[in-house]
């Protein structure tokens, strides 16, 4: 039987809580700005690194692009992104799996968006955490890896859920593992039907074009919905 004198505190929703009144502040101060962030979320080794300076070689003469770089430690990363081009700070989690929106508004104090237009906050290398929090980003993007397999939306749903495109990444080691791309998509559309699939190579620039062309029209849309704001107002 309960007992009446016990007060239960639900930490957990109330921390979300929080971290969401955070993260729609940090989307209307991007929004104000004119910037487009980007959650980049994968396991460690997956490439998100690799795919992120072949984007920024892709796109720096279109955007100017920033970068926040999470991580428990080092800057590794950090001075491997600036070499491609772009403006970098580096953010290191104090040990968090994850980061969140308060986090996120320090990095992007720390980094300065007057100067940017698009700024890729690469997160902290897990499946399970990073997808748990809302960091304010217009869109969330996951790498999965080939190597890692197919049955990774089975295993952690979450990610596959607040996701708004799959890379599937290093599809030039496909013949070198049993991953089979449609048990993949049927596995994804259990939980998040209809979300884009884009296959790729970040090492080789297979199948890059199809992920470039997403994410300008990503960033474009969301222009044209500041725009029509502005005008309405």
């Amino acid at each position: 039987m309960q007992n009446d004198r016990i007060r239960v505190l639900e930490v957990k929703e109330r921390i979300l809580a929080y971290n969401d009144r955070t993260a729609d502040a940090v989307r209307s101060r991007m929004k104000k700005k004119g910037v487009f962030l980007v959650n980049l979320m994968a396991s460690p080794g997956a490439g998100k690194t690799t795919l992120l300076v072949r984007t920024i070689q892709a796109l720096r003469d279109t955007y100017r692009i920033g970068v926040m770089e999470a991580d428990v430690d080092s800057d590794v990363d950090a001075r491997t992104v600036a070499a491609a081009g772009a403006k970098v700070i580096q953010i290191h989690t104090g040990g968090s799996c994850h980061m969140d929106a308060a986090m996120t508004e320090k990095g992007i104090e720390a980094l300065g968006v007057d100067d940017v237009d698009l700024v890729f906050l690469e997160n902290v290398g897990n499946l399970v955490c990073p997808a748990e929090f809302d960091v304010g980003a217009n869109r969330r993007v996951m790498i999965l890896s080939v190597p890692e397999g197919d049955d990774k939306p089975l295993k952690y749903p979450l990610m596959f859920r607040v996701s708004d495109v799959l890379l599937v990444n290093k599809t030039d080691t496909a013949p070198a593992f049993d991953f089979d791309l449609e048990r993949l998509r049927a596995n994804v559309d259990r939980l998040h039907e209809g979300m884009p699939i884009i296959p790729l190579s970040a090492k080789t620039g297979e199948g890059f074009d199809a992920w470039i062309s997403w994410l300008k029209d990503a960033a474009e849309t969301d222009r044209k919905g500041r725009e029509t704001d502005h005008e309405s107002n």
